[in-house]
């Protein structure tokens, strides 16, 4: 048993990851003004993430550009998944790009770019549509903490990681546009802006109607196979809005087998976790052991597992998610 507000059962988690190396980790060996313990630690952080910047002129700002390039790519794949982590503070970045400290977070069901779940952010500083700026925000105190290491006069410094983090906006662009691209089923060569304006279109329609994130993406496959209920069913009473966006869509000769490999037909959604959380609180694991046995193959639909595609029922309610589950 374990204090917390009340006494509660307590358990140890082992979480696996490269490093538990974090944007805080700097910070406070920053806020200690011992600039050797800040050099040894980014010298670990190297050698362990990032060896082959080592021998660069300026290898601690080769570090730092690495790890925005990582962190880029690591919120585009997020949000290209619907995924909300939920408390993105700077303690729960890592400096490796892997996905760490999540307690409060959620996946999309209806489509909402302003989605929050966790139970204290009242503000919506971390939600689904946010999740860009604010590690954006993050990286930016990370910057501050390698100054002394980036260069000695500290304007130099101040302009040298100005240019890498105004890199980071482009370069998340990039590998959510791409992703996008892909959802869609699109070629490579297709025109950016065609691209951007069937996206852009298509996720208005989803945020009007409240389509499922999940489902809807990879309802459009079947739809690009001539299967076309799954995705009208989607769109409800804006289904006819989406038969004029689709046919746009369609002359851009979409492949609906590449979509199926990048459009997952299961994840962990929200109401099939608390269920697995509440059946193991009663010493029942089987209902984890069939969601993992669901999400471990997220892209390969099966029969028998019709209710780990689908959404929360209506009685399931708004999600709410608190930081220590």
């Amino acid at each position: 048993m374990v204090q917390r507000d009340d006494v509660l059962p307590g358990a140890v988690l082992t979480r696996v990851a490269s490093s538990h190396l974090r944007v805080g980790s700097f910070q406070y060996a920053r806020a200690t003004g011992d600039l050797g313990l800040l050099r040894r630690l980014a010298d670990h952080a190297i050698a362990r993430h990032y060896p082959s910047v080592a021998g660069e002129d300026n290898p601690y700002l080769a570090f730092f550009e690495q790890v925005v390039a990582a962190q880029a790519d690591l919120v585009a794949q997020w949000m290209l998944v619907g995924f909300v982590h939920g408390v993105m503070n700077t303690d729960n970045m890592t400096i490796s790009g892997e996905t760490i400290d999540y307690g409060p977070c959620a996946f999309l069901d209806a489509f909402d770019p302003d989605a929050v779940f966790s139970s204290i952010d009242h503000q919506g500083r971390y939600s689904y549509r946010n999740q860009p700026h604010a590690a954006g925000w993050n990286l930016t105190r990370f910057a501050e903490a390698l100054l002394p290491l980036i260069h000695e006069n500290e304007d130099e410094a101040v302009r040298l990681v100005e240019r890498t983090l105004s890199s980071f906006g482009p370069t998340y662009q990039g590998a959510w546009g791409d992703g996008m691209r892909r959802k869609l089923g699109l070629p490579d060569d297709v025109d950016p802006g065609e691209t951007e304006r069937v996206l852009g279109e298509l996720l208005a329609l989803m945020q009007r109607s409240r389509a499922d994130y999940t489902s809807t993406f990879r309802a459009l496959g079947d739809y690009a196979r001539g299967e076309r209920q799954p995705a009208l069913d989607a769109f409800g009473e804006s289904a006819l809005a989406f038969r004029t966006w689709a046919r746009s869509w369609l002359e851009l000769q979409p492949n609906a087998a590449a979509m199926d490999a990048v459009n997952p037909v299961y994840i962990p959604r929200n109401h099939l976790v608390e269920e697995a959380l509440d059946a193991a609180g009663a010493d029942d694991l089987q209902p984890l052991s069939d969601l993992l046995s669901a999400v471990t193959a997220p892209y390969d639909e099966r029969p028998g597992l019709d209710r780990y595609a689908a959404g929360a029922p209506p009685e399931f309610g708004a999600y709410v998610t608190f930081c220590g589950t």
